[in-house]
């Protein structure tokens, strides 16, 4: 059980003096650097944060001043950074490194920022054009990957005591209403909007968490999202209040050492992390040892229908062990061998593959939140019966969530209320205006229900929902969620607005269907000219209509588009939290899309 926690902060910073007090970690943020992992004790990364926010003084940084930061992965430079502005009050503005140009243009000309630390030399010259072409004074400076020491490059100097007592009073006069961050979100669509987020914003849902993450401060954790995300950003804000040994993770490839090195028993994950390491599984299918197809194919038979809390036959009980040792242990063992939960959100997490990971002890939990919300709404907990697969789960502590239904209907936008809640957007009283109810509810755009009285369940995006020529309202993204069970189908966006039935664009999981090919002595080339294969659109085809059954004849894809190449956040066609650009994935393939109609 772990132990009950009395909260004593009502600013971010101070969880830095929280955890000093409570439980001083040695170990509080850890990097990996030149072959070893580094750790840095909360004592003297309070040091470092003074020293920063004194630097940031000395340099005629004020409160108010807005300051962007370019993560890539995140690192505990970030995070003292993030501290020794708030400090004094300063406001952290986070881009994604994959951002455009011109989304840079919009944010470093709307926020006016006086300064950009970007998380390499290549981000950096691509900022100074940036600012070249605004024609605006940025002082712009880089973190090498490697770096010993705490951003050597800003030429922090001694740190003298009046200096200290300045810093002190100016902290002793930040407050809880005090804006921390603007954070950029687009949505899947349009200009990137500012989200204002303030002191107690983040704290009331780091005090939400508080009551549902399964935390001890013993333990270890691995972060290896963007700092920019905000699941993230705020999940490391509670990590340090929990006191828990926080490692970063060094680069996107080098996962599965990170994890193997740490041993981490917690982390919080995107759906896409699992849903790779489950199609590798399903990968494995095709392999030619008979042996080791069947027990993975009894494993995914076994995990379909795991409950952990239920009684299970004797029988069961002896295959769930067979499995365990020979295939499910082995995915528990690249994460670690130690892991035991996972928080999973920013997109839906289909309910097979949270099973499969619940099978082989890794709690997996879904959970719901918007940059809006700083971001957790709801979430499903690690407690026995309030975890309900294919839900987001309950809402947190603090945290007001209804449903604005049609008259005779459960179903209808999801609106919410509570001390989490945005203040607005930066500079955008339009659209602040827009997206609240007259009577102070945000509107999340987000179409749900409530199952079982208490857990949320989101259906679609209200915007994403759409009506055929022949007048049957269509919700995109279950049926996508639908399709991409087969393990030859990795992405799918269903299109259909305003024409006679529903088509799809979709993209192989191109690791099976080479396999397969082997198989089936299909001589493989390159993915551009696979998807032009008869044989392999017929597979693609024959996969599609088996699910198809399963739905009524308007929701069935009738045709579709094979793409060559898989929708990211670097090609501009995935969001950073991994939702497909439905407008920018139409605009790009509208050739081969009226094709495909004017075959039917």
């Amino acid at each position: 059980m772990k132990e009950a926690v009395a909260t004593s902060f009502t600013r971010i910073f101070d969880i830095l003096t929280y955890q000093a007090d409570k439980y001083p970690q040695k170990k509080a943020l850890n990097k990996f650097a030149n072959g070893q992992w580094k750790g840095y004790s909360i004592k003297e990364i309070q040091k470092q944060v003074d020293a920063l926010s004194c630097w940031l003084l000395e340099n005629d940084y004020q409160k108010g001043d807005n300051v962007v930061i370019i993560p890539e992965m995140g690192r505990p430079e970030w995070m003292i950074f993030d501290f020794a502005c708030q400090q004094i009050g300063v406001v952290l503005v986070p881009i994604p490194p994959t951002a455009t140009d011109k989304e840079f243009e919009h944010i470093l000309s709307e926020t006016s920022a006086k300064l950009c630390l970007t998380a390499n030399s290549g981000l950096y010259y691509k900022i100074n054009l940036v600012a070249k072409n605004l024609n605006i004074s940025l002082d712009i400076k880089h973190i090498e990957q490697q770096t010993q020491g705490y951003f050597e490059g800003l030429k922090i100097t001694k740190v003298t005591e009046n200096t200290l007592t300045s810093l002190q009073q100016i902290k002793n006069n930040i407050s809880e209403n005090d804006v921390v961050s603007i954070m950029y979100t687009s949505g899947t669509s349009g200009i990137p909007k500012g989200v204002i987020l303030t002191h107690a914003n983040f704290v009331s849902n780091i005090l939400s968490i508080f009551a549902v993450f399964p935390l001890e401060h013993s333990k270890k954790v691995l972060s290896f999202l963007p700092f920019s995300h905000i699941l993230e950003r705020t999940a490391c804000y509670t990590y340090i209040a929990f006191g828990v040994s926080l490692y970063f993770s060094n680069s996107r490839d080098s996962f599965l050492h990170d994890f193997k090195t740490v041993k981490p028993y917690f982390c919080t994950m995107v759906p896409r992390i699992l849903e790779k390491m489950y199609d590798y599984l399903q990968e494995q299918l095709l392999e030619k040892n008979w042996l080791k197809r069947m027990l993975i194919r009894r494993a995914f038979t076994i995990a379909k229908n795991f409950k952990r809390y239920e009684k299970h036959s004797f029988l069961y009980r002896i295959e769930l062990f067979i499995v365990r040792v020979f295939v499910l242990n082995k995915g528990r063992k690249q994460l670690g061998g130690k892991m035991r939960y996972i928080a999973v959100g920013a997109a839906a997490l289909r309910p097979e593959i949270a099973r499969f990971f619940s099978a082989a002890k890794i709690r997996i939990r879904e959970g719901y939140g918007m940059t809006e919300t700083s971001p957790l709404i709801s979430i499903n907990r690690f407690n026995p019966g309030l975890n309900k697969f294919g839900t987001v789960g309950i809402p947190v502590p603090g945290v007001q969530v209804k449903i604005d239904s049609e008259v005779d209907g459960e179903e209808g936008e999801i609106l919410v209320k509570g001390p989490n809640v945005t203040q607005g957007y930066y500079k955008r009283d339009d659209l602040t205006k827009d997206v609240f109810t007259s009577d102070g509810w945000l509107k999340t755009g987000d179409i749900g229900v409530f199952t079982d009285k208490k857990f949320l369940k989101i259906t679609d995006r209200k915007k994403d929902i759409f009506k055929t020529s022949s007048g049957k309202y269509i919700a995109p993204q279950p049926l996508e969620n639908h399709f991409v069970r087969s393990s030859f189908v990795m992405q799918c966006l269903i299109i259909g607005f305003n024409r006679p039935y529903v088509t799809s664009l979709i993209v192989a999981n191109f690791s099976i269907l080479e396999k397969w090919c082997m198989q089936e002595d299909i001589h493989w080339t390159s993915a551009q000219f696979m998807v032009l294969n008869i044989k392999v659109r017929a597979k693609i085809k024959e996969e599609i209509d088996k699910l198809n059954e399963e739905l009524p004849n308007y929701k069935r894809i009738k045709n579709f588009v094979l793409c060559d190449k898989e929708w990211t956040i670097e090609s501009g066609e995935m969001t950073s939290s991994y939702k497909p650009l439905r407008k920018i994935l139409i605009e790009n393939n509208q050739k081969a899309i009226e094709k495909m109609y004017k075959k039917l």
